[in-house]
């Protein structure tokens, strides 16, 4: 049942969800081959089929046992594909087939099978991911060998490194582990027998893999390795369905730590426990609101400790805690399904700050009924050092502090005296509260208590009879005097606990802004280098330290980056700390495992294969960071990590994308080549051949049309180079432009005389204004501009069919329009036409070209200061209407030639 307060965990739903519609996944799991797994599989999936399930054999491996062969019968098998590989015709399973068939279970032996080369996919457990998500159940069966993690394990204690693994994700995908298990010797018996291998292979085997050593270790670790997916499985279940647990399946131990001596007894403790019944461990820390007012040698002595598990191999975790900090213990021990909690034995309770409220081990004890809780003593040199601290309570605050608090009781006082006057009362107590609360408020919980005594006094002193005297005649005085002080000190120790409540609250915020503005500098940040900067400035100024940043050059050389204060050397201890840190993914230098004596602790960026650099830093002074600043600088490195990965995956993406540009220019500009350079030459060499081999036959009408030819194809030929050569110089900046006064009605008589005979089959209507005006630019330029426009209204427009030119002056500018009636342009395609080798791939994109044209075009009018646009003919109509505006010619205007964004050389 779901404890009421309890709901299920968001991420176990959503993984829940995630198997929605995939297909279910059992793995038969043996320790060894010869174990049964197959022998199982088909036995399971016989009683499936019984009940009436579709079951198709996708590939089993019999290797010649009959007992298998057997359990086939009656089962049907899917045949096998064949793939050639060297010469060889292998069968390999037909996946196609099986997803085409789409059985309700499909039977795949061998999941770490290596496919043919060829295959859709390299390995055999690729498949079977493929017919889950396609909804398929999928029995499969595996050796604990073929396991990824356990690889290195295996090959040690076996002597052989097994070449074909699964990832251990594959595990994670089951929906149901069967433990295939059998005894060492009886495998060895069956082995024996000629069951698992032939009788040439058999004494080879006993002797090295199975021997009854080695199968004994691979079932052990089969067992573990079951039980954990197991208990992952359970665990799963509980979070997805609220319960609050323990279930007491698997052992897990949970050891709370804080800053006590006796912590670092209890950690040791934990792994020795953990280390004999080789049990999962975790170290849990608490974060409270008085964690941030420990001393630095209390908070050393904590980060010790963390490290401390953390080298043991715990699982290290600091939950932040408001209140009720056993309870929140307990919930999560719940939570992890944890079976055992250690503790240390409670210290013996301070002087007054504690009253009477109960330790948290004490609380532990009492609550934690479903938990087995061990308590542990700490060695006598802790016991020592707990019994030192033990008899003076400190009293951290400055002196100013208790000036300040009797300055405020002063105050109190003359204005109890001044109410005593104004309004007579029986008591004056509660005009003292405020001096109290005051002293809680600014200075803490040793000055309350100084105020509420001095409080105590100044009114038993001045407002008790007899006055003046620390005597007390009344008796309901008395009482009143001393609920006073109870009451002031319930108050004061009340206000500083909010105090340091809201001190802990504001450093939390602190650090959450730090890391939101961090966040925010790292996302604008838009080179290498500002990351690197932002980062280490980041660092060195939240954390009070030095930093460094540290990546790969191109020889994959460890270099530094940059750091704050601005550093670009290490000495040799410091290079070999950073150096075995990037190698082995793992933190090294100051304070750490490894090379402890280096004065800078290097922290690896990124999860991945390989780190992409490294962060250092250098605390001043020897101080070390607290379990909050180790935490923020944890978050630090992670977004560190995410920006230059982001810089890294923006740099290769700019470069994919060039070489993608490069790549389709290049393609472009072959074809162009290729084809449309090469058109106009095989029409000159064909015309060029006829006049050498047939010159009597052809006549004089024959030569002639033969010279036209070649002159038109090598016109042709002239204006795609020239184009080309255009695009260059324009891609260089090269393009000089000689301002002139131009006549548009002669350039577009001259353009129309190039390409006559291009336009020989087309209407040309001509509707140039009498009084045009004079346009400002390269005469020479503006009619290679003219010609590509109406070069390509010919093209893409059928024979017969009508282009207009038109001109018009506009306020500023020379309005000049070509259109055409061909299939039209669309309107997603009208920018883009004047991009270099872009054709658009309907409509008018049908015919052959440079793709250069029009991008020519609009680098020599831009060049003028003019414009080129694409629009559609009209509306109703098909067709293109190029649009280009040119400025007018001033009458001040000098014809001067002058350069446009290039240097002065040769012109046109």
């Amino acid at each position: 049942m779901a404890h009421p307060d309890v709901r299920p965990e968001p991420e176990a739903l959503l993984a829940e969800a995630r198997r929605e519609g995939r297909g279910q996944l059992k793995i038969f799991l043996g320790a060894a081959p010869g174990v049964g797994k197959t022998f199982a599989m088909l036995e399971a999936a016989r009683i499936r089929q019984n009940e009436g399930v579709d079951v198709v054999v996708g590939v089993v491996e019999a290797h010649g046992r009959a007992e298998t062969e057997r359990l086939l019968a009656g089962l049907e098998i899917l045949p096998r594909s064949r793939l050639f590989y060297r010469g060889r015709a292998l069968p390999e399973m037909d996946l196609d087939g099986l997803l085409a068939r789409r059985p309700k279970l499909a039977l795949v032996d061998e999941l770490a099978h290596t496919n043919v080369e060829g295959s859709r996919h390299a390995k055999r457990w690729q498949d079977v991911e493929e017919l889950l998500v396609a909804g398929i159940d999928v029995y499969s069966t595996l050796n604990i060998q073929h396991l990824e993690s356990l690889n290195d394990v295996v090959a040690r204690i076996s002597g052989v490194r097994v070449r074909e693994t699964v990832p251990d994700t594959i595990l994670e995908l089951a929906d149901e582990i069967e433990l295939i298990d059998l005894p060492p010797e009886e495998l060895i018996a069956r082995l024996r027998q000629g069951k698992v291998y032939v009788q040439e292979q058999i004494a080879r085997a006993i002797q090295n893999f199975f021997s009854k050593g080695n199968l004994t270790a691979l079932r052990e670790l089969a067992m573990r390795i079951a039980a954990d997916r197991v208990d992952a499985q359970m665990t799963a279940h509980m979070r997805s369905h609220a319960i609050p647990g323990p279930w007491p399946a698997q052992e897990r131990i949970l050891v709370c730590i804080n800053e006590a001596p006796v912590s670092k007894s209890v950690v040791r403790a934990a792994k020795r426990m953990a280390e004999r019944a080789r049990l999962p461990w975790i170290a849990l820390s608490v974060a409270t609101a008085t964690t941030e007012s420990l001393r630095e040698k209390e908070k050393d002595s904590l980060v010790e400790t963390l490290r401390l598990a953390e080298t043991l191999g715990a699982e290290v975790v600091t939950l932040s805690v408001s209140a009720n900090v056993a309870d929140e213990i307990l919930a999560y021990a719940r939570t992890r399904n944890v079976s055992r909690i250690l503790i240390g034995r409670p210290r013996q309770r301070r002087w007054v700050p504690g009253f009477v409220r109960e330790t948290v081990a004490e609380t532990l004890l009492k609550r934690a009924t479903d938990f087995e809780v061990t308590v542990v003593s700490p060695d006598e040199r802790a016991a020592r050092e707990a019994r030192l601290k033990l008899p003076i309570p400190t009293l951290a605050s400055k002196p100013t502090a208790y000036l300040w608090t009797t300055v405020a009781v002063a105050l109190a006082c003359l204005a109890a005296q001044v109410v005593l006057v104004a309004i007579p009362v029986e008591s004056l107590a509660l005009v003292f509260l405020p001096a109290v609360l005051f002293a809680a408020a600014q200075y803490g919980l040793a000055p309350s208590i100084f105020a509420s005594v001095m409080a105590f006094f100044a009114y038993n002193f001045f407002f008790t009879d007899p006055y003046y005297t620390f005597n007390v005649y009344n008796e309901s005085e008395v009482l009143t005097l001393f609920l006073f002080l109870v009451v002031s000190i319930v108050t004061g120790n009340q206000a500083a606990r909010l105090r340091t409540q809201a001190t802990a609250q504001r450093a939390i915020a602190e650090r959450t802004m730090r890391l939101y503005e961090f966040s925010r500098k790292i996302a604008s940040a838009a080179s290498l280098d500002d990351v690197v900067w932002a980062a280490v400035h980041h660092v060195a100024s939240t954390l009070k330290c030095d930093a460094l940043l540290l990546g790969p050059d191109e020889h994959h050389r460890l270099t530094i980056l940059g750091g704050f204060p601005p550093e670009d050397q290490l000495d040799v201890k410091d290079w070999g700390a950073a150096e075995w840190a990037f190698e082995h993914k793992e933190p090294a230098g100051w304070r750490s495992v490894t090379l402890p004596a280096a004065s800078w602790l290097f922290l690896p960026l990124g999860a991945g294969a390989t780190p992409i650099g490294l962060l250092g830093v250098k605390f001043r002074q020897g101080a070390a960071p607290g379990p909050a600043e180790r935490r923020l600088l944890d978050a630090l490195v992670d977004q560190i990590a995410v920006a230059l990965e982001r810089t890294r995956l923006a740099s290769d993406m700019e470069e994919t994308r060039l070489l993608s540009e490069t790549e389709r220019l290049r393609a472009a500009l072959l074809s162009s080549v290729s084809h449309d350079l090469r058109t106009p030459l095989v029409s000159i060499i064909g015309a060029a051949s006829s006049l050498i081999e047939a010159d009597a036959a052809l006549g004089a009408a024959g030569r002639r049309a033969m010279a036209e030819t070649i002159f038109e194809e090598g016109e042709r030929l002239n204006r795609y180079v020239q184009n080309l050569l255009d695009m260059t110089r324009l891609g260089y900046g090269a393009l000089e432009v000689r301002h002139e006064a131009v006549d548009l009605r002669e350039t577009v008589g001259r353009a129309m005389m190039r390409l006559k005979h291009s336009l020989a089959g087309h209407r040309i209507v001509l509707d140039l204004a009498l009084d045009l005006p004079l346009a400002d630019g390269d005469p020479v330029l503006l009619e290679q501009v003219v010609t590509n426009i109406l070069d390509n209204a010919a093209k893409y427009s059928e024979p017969g069919t009508a282009i207009t030119i038109a001109g018009r002056a506009g306020a500023r500018t020379l309005v000049l329009s070509v259109t055409d009636e061909g299939p039209g342009i669309p309107a997603e395609d009208r920018d883009k036409i004047f991009d270099m080798f872009y054709r658009v791939r309907a409509g008018d994109g049908q015919k052959a070209g440079t793709g250069l044209g029009l991008a020519i075009c609009q680098g020599i009018l831009e060049a003028h200061g003019g414009s080129i646009r694409a629009q559609s003919a009209s509306s109703g109509r098909t067709g293109t209407r190029i649009v280009v505006e040119l400025p007018i010619v001033r009458r001040s205007a000098e014809t001067e030639p002058s350069s446009v964004n290039a240097p002065q050389g040769d012109g046109e």
